[in-house]
C-alpha cells in the first residue's frame, strides 16, 4: 500500500478501512469514523475550507459579474452605439445561454479527466480574453459572437465548482459552503452595481465609452484570475497533493468519496434519468433560475423605469442583494444546525411569492415597489443553494455527483432563455408579463419541491426497512 506521496487509490482506500477500523452504521446520513491515525478532523475541514472555498468564491465573483454586466451597460449607450432595436438586446442577454447549456454534463466529464485545477483555471481564463474583446465590439454581430463565445467558456465553472464541493465534504456540513460559493453571485450582483455606478462617470475617457470601460476593465481583472487560480484551485480528493496520504484516505472515506472514483461512460447517464426524483432537481432549478436571471438582467432596467439616473439606478440595486445575502448565511446556518433543507426553501419561495404578488399589484407606490423587488431578491436568492445542496448532497459518488451538478445547473439553465424574454421593453414601466412569468416559475418550483420531498421520504420508508435486514442504509435529506 502507498506510505508516502501521492493520490491515493481506490484499493488502497479500502484496504485501509479494513485496516484502520473504519466502522459505517446504519441508518446514519454520514458514518461515525474510527481512525488509528492521528487525524484531527475539525482543523482538517478547516484546512479543506481555506484551500478550496476562497478560490472558487473568487472565480464564480468574476464569472458571474462578467455575465451579467451587460445589464448596466444596456442602460447606458450601449443600444444607441451598437443600434440595438426590438428584441436585439434580449437575444443578445439570450445566446449566452445555448452553449451554456449543451457544454454543462461534457464540461464535468472533461473536468474529471483533466483535474479542476486545469480545466475551472482554464475556463475562467478564456472567459476573461472573450469579455475583454467585448470591450471592442462595434456591431450587434459582434456582441452577438462575444456572448456565445462566454457561454461557452463559462458552461464549466458552476457546475464543476458544485460538484467539486460535494465531494470534499459530508452531508450535514455542506449547506453552509454551498451557501458561501453562492453567495460569489450575490457579491458580484452588488458589487456590479458599484462598479458600475463608479465606470459610468468613465465615459469618453481615452475616448472610450462607459460601457466598454466596464467590460475592459471586468476582463482584466478575469484574466488574472484565471492565472492565479491554475496554482490555488484543488484537484479531487484522491488527486490532493496539499494533503498527506493519511488525510487523503480519511476525507475520501468521511465523505464516501471511495465508491465509483472512475471514468463517466454513457451508459451512467442513461442509468440516471431513469430515476424521476433525478430529473425533479432539474425543474427546480429551472424555475427558480427564471426569477434570479430575470431580477439579475432586469433590476437596473426596472428601476431605471422609477425615475433614476445612471448611477442612482447602479446604487439602488445594492440594497436587495445586501438583505439577501444576509439571509442567505442565516438560512445555511441553521439548515446544517437542524440537518434540514425542505422548510426553508419553502420559506424562500414563500418571500418570492410575496415580493411578486407586490409588484404585480402595486404601480402607484415607489417604496412598496422597492420593497417587493427586495423581498424577491431575498427569497429567491436564499432559496436556491438550499435547493442545490438539497438535491447534490442527495447524490452519491463521483458518477451521479458529476452527472447531477451539470444536469441540474445545465437544464435550470433553460431557465435564463426564458428570463431573457420575460421583461420586454414594450412592457414598461409595469412588465406585468415578466413578473406573472416569475410568479407561475417560482410556484411550479415549490410543486417540484414537494414531490421530491415526498420521494425522498418514500425512499428512506423502504431504506429503513431493509436496513433492519442488512444493517446499512444512506438516508435522503429532508
Amino acid at each position: 500500500m502507498e506510505k508516502q506521496g501521492g493520490a491515493a487509490r481506490p484499493n488502497d482506500i479500502a484496504d485501509t478501512e479494513k485496516s484502520s477500523n473504519v466502522t459505517i452504521s446504519s441508518g446514519s446520513a454520514t458514518p461515525p469514523l474510527q481512525w488509528q491515525a492521528p487525524i484531527d478532523e475539525k482543523a482538517l475541514v478547516r484546512k479543506i475550507d481555506r484551500r478550496l472555498i476562497p478560490i472558487l468564491f473568487i472565480i464564480y465573483v468574476a464569472a458571474f459579474l462578467d455575465r451579467v454586466n451587460i445589464s448596466n451597460a444596456l442602460t447606458m449607450s450601449l443600444p444607441k452605439d451598437l443600434k440595438l432595436v426590438g428584441v436585439e438586446r434580449n437575444i443578445a442577454l439570450t445566446i449566452f445561454f445555448v452553449p451554456y447549456i449543451l457544454f454543462e454534463i461534457p464540461s464535468n466529464m472533461l473536468m474529471k479527466r483533466f483535474r479542476p485545477h486545469i480545466w475551472l483555471s482554464g475556463c475562467i481564463l478564456a472567459f476573461g480574453i472573450i469579455m475583454l474583446a467585448q470591450g471592442f465590439v462595434t456591431t450587434y454581430g459582434g456582441l452577438l459572437a462575444t456572448r456565445f463565445f462566454l457561454g461557452l467558456t463559462e458552461a464549466g465553472i458552476f457546475p464543476g465548482s458544485f460538484y467539486l464541493i460535494s465531494i470534499w465534504y459530508k452531508r450535514e456540513e455542506a449547506q453552509q459552503r454551498f451557501t458561501v460559493y453562492w453567495c460569489s453571485v450575490l457579491l458580484a450582483s452588488a458589487f456590479g452595481g458599484l462598479l458600475a455606478s463608479a465606470i459610468a462617470n468613465m465615459d469618453g475617457v481615452q475616448n472610450i465609452h462607459n460601457w466598454q470601460w466596464i467590460f475592459i476593465l471586468e476582463g482584466i481583472c478575469t484574466i488574472v484570475i484565471g492565472i492565479v487560480a491554475f496554482f490555488l484551485v484543488s484537484d479531487f480528493p484522491e488527486d490532493a497533493k496539499w494533503l498527506n496520504t493519511d488525510e487523503r484516505k480519511f476525507v475520501l472515506t468521511r465523505s464516501r468519496g471511495i465508491e465509483q472514483v472512475r471514468s463517466i461512460a454513457g451508459r451512467d447517464v442513461l442509468v440516471f434519468f431513469k430515476h424521476f426524483k433525478n430529473i425533479l432537481g432539474g425543474i427546480m432549478y429551472l424555475c427558480l433560475v427564471i426569477p434570479v436571471y430575470s431580477f439579475a438582467y432586469f433590476t437596473p432596467t426596472i428601476l431605471k423605469t422609477y425615475g433614476y439616473s445612471v448611477v442612482q439606478t447602479q446604487l439602488h440595486t445594492v440594497p436587495p442583494v445586501a438583505a439577501a445575502f444576509a439571509l442567505c448565511l442565516i438560512m445555511a446556518y441553521l439548515s446544517d444546525r437542524l440537518s434540514l433543507r425542505s422548510p426553508f426553501i419553502a420559506f424562500g419561495v414563500s418571500l418570492t411569492i410575496s415580493g411578486l404578488a407586490i409588484l404585480m399589484t402595486v404601480h402607484d407606490n415607489l417604496h412598496a415597489e422597492y420593497a417587493g423587488i427586495c423581498l424577491v431578491a431575498m427569497g429567491m436568492f436564499s432559496s436556491g443553494p438550499v435547493i442545490v445542496c438539497w438535491y447534490v448532497m442527495n447524490l452519491h459518488g463521483h458518477v451521479e455527483r458529476a452527472i447531477g451538478t451539470a444536469w441540474m445547473i445545465g437544464f435550470g439553465n433553460c431557465g435564463g432563455i426564458i428570463a431573457t424574454f420575460s421583461f420586454l421593453q414594450a412592457d414598461a414601466p409595469i412588465y406585468h408579463t415578466g413578473y406573472s412569468i416569475c410568479m407561475g416559475a417560482t410556484c411550479i418550483c415549490a410543486v417540484a419541491a414537494i414531490l421530491y420531498g415526498a420521494i425522498a421520504w418514500k425512499e428512506n420508508k423502504s431504506l429503513r426497512a431493509r436496513a433492519q435486514d442488512d444493517g446499512t442504509a444512506e438516508y435522503y435529506s429532508l
